[in-house]
């Protein structure tokens, strides 16, 4: 039985070292003229990220000031109304299901880093800035005391299901990001 368990533990550790003197470049194939052809939907070169200022305000109080008759089901529905008036509407994913949960980061000054799909309206959040009473930036997610676990969604903590909170940390925009024109 011992040798048994001796020969798989030293065939294993020898697929290990296999794979650790590996070039790992090397053991990716990309087929780049099938990327570029890929059907629509199929779009891997991901868009630029960009910056996105305005506040998140409720759709159907947003078409009210816009004299748009919309129904009721409009309103638990949220988008981002940029400086310029235009309303962008948030996917509701990881980072933009925070804006249909917390009426906190609601009607305020609000700073955000995401994309947007060419063939989609829908603005996919990155990263969520707001601004204090004294203008102050600060980038936001939500925190555990207990395990020291940022999220990013309000719900119990992922690991001791305890009450998570909050959190504003003040935080310069990244460099990557550029201003939206």
């Amino acid at each position: 039985m011992w040798s048994r368990w001796i020969l798989t533990l030293a065939i294993a550790l020898l697929a290990l070292a296999w794979c650790l003197a590996q070039d790992p470049a090397a053991l990716l194939v990309v087929d780049k003229p099938a990327l570029e052809k890929s059907p629509p939907g199929k779009n891997y070169n991901e868009p630029p990220k960009e910056l996105f200022s305005g506040k998140i305000v409720n759709l159907l109080e947003a078409l009210k000031r816009r004299a748009v008759t919309a129904s009721d089901e409009s309103k638990s529905q949220f988008v981002l109304e940029t400086d310029d008036g235009e309303l962008i509407p948030i996917v509701p994913d990881w980072r933009g299901l925070a804006f249909f949960q917390d009426e906190r980061l609601r009607d305020r000054r609000i700073e955000l880093v995401g994309t947007r799909q060419k063939a989609a309206p829908y603005l996919q959040v990155q990263m969520v800035f707001v601004f204090d009473e004294k203008g102050a930036r600060r980038y936001m997610d939500y925190w555990c005391d207990i395990c020291s676990i940022a999220m990013y969604e309000i719900k119990p903590c992922d690991c001791c299901q305890e009450k998570i909170r909050l959190r504003l940390q003040p935080q310069e925009l990244p460099e990557f990001v550029k201003k939206k024109k």
